[in-house]
């Protein structure tokens, strides 16, 4: 029954190359989640509530790959649908792995300019749960795209030279008004660079 329950969640969905399935946390992911404290006990989510997403994005190297998502199942065809459109415009993505190959480490997985989901863990310096816990949330290519405080400072050396805005720099730098954004924000998700305390450009949330 198991078997067939997850057979009947795995829609596949084409444009051009691109393809993606969404399934429930199987025993393996459970267990890359909890071995790699990604999610733990007391997260505010359960894991009934998460689907696992495999898709299709195009690299910095300009070729296909395969990256991997956990994401809350109230927003799973969102992100199928939005990554679908960012595959369509060629946007650039360095990887895309769980955060559990890094510890559950948030810092670890920016190091790696890694673009991740789920993770169980509290906003920085608050017991205030983040979005992420919730697999509401996205970060996208961090290192181009780094959390800047209201001073211009940033935690990453790596990130130093994206702090001024420019696709100069990179096609990867999200700006507003860009496609990324637009097609975020079509789907009713929010961006971290419309933010007035501080700006996390990485960052996409959709509200519960």
């Amino acid at each position: 029954m198991y078997k067939k329950l997850i057979f009947l969640t795995l829609p596949l969905l084409a444009f051009a190359n691109y393809s993606a399935t969404i399934s429930p946390i199987t025993p393996n992911i459970k267990k890359r989640m909890i071995n790699g404290g990604s999610y733990h006990q007391g997260c505010p989510v359960a894991l009934n509530s998460l689907r696992y997403i495999k898709l299709k994005y195009i690299g910095f190297d300009g070729a296909e790959h395969n990256g991997e998502l956990v994401v809350n199942k109230a927003v799973a065809n969102d992100v199928v649908n939005i990554f679908k459109k960012l595959y369509g415009i060629k946007y650039p993505i360095k990887k895309m792995e769980l955060v559990s190959n890094y510890g559950g480490s948030d810092f670890k997985s920016i190091e790696a300019d890694n673009t991740s989901a789920f993770n169980c863990r509290f906003v920085d310096g608050t017991t205030k749960w983040s979005n992420h816990s919730y697999g509401r949330a996205i970060d996208i290519n961090p290192i181009e795209n780094p959390y800047v405080s209201k001073s211009g400072h940033t935690s990453h050396k790596a990130s130093k030279e994206f702090v001024p805005r420019t696709h100069a720099i990179s096609n990867a730098v999200i700006l507003a008004g860009d496609s990324i954004v637009k097609i975020f924000k079509s789907y009713g998700w929010r961006w971290g660079g419309d933010w007035h305390c501080c700006k996390d450009y990485q960052h996409f949330d959709k509200k519960h």
